[in-house]
């Protein structure tokens, strides 16, 4: 039998899911993380500027919705 193959793992119990082993020749760790990154502003809470066409948008309603 070939080794050098990806085999499939189940998980334990009744769970439906499995998982392939890494392929051969490739590294299985996590990317590594981008410089400066951790420094950057959460940007999750932040609003935009509003743009040209937004007050049309938020006034314009699809014929579907009545």
């Amino acid at each position: 039998m070939n080794d050098e193959r990806q085999r499939v793992e189940r998980a334990g119990g009744r769970a439906r899911r499995a998982r392939l082993t890494p392929a051969p020749g490739t590294d299985p760790s996590p990317e590594a993380p981008v410089p400066g990154r951790e420094d950057a502003p959460d940007d999750e809470g932040a609003r935009r500027a509003p743009g040209p066409d937004d007050d049309r948008f938020t006034r314009e309603k699809p014929p579907h919705w009545g």
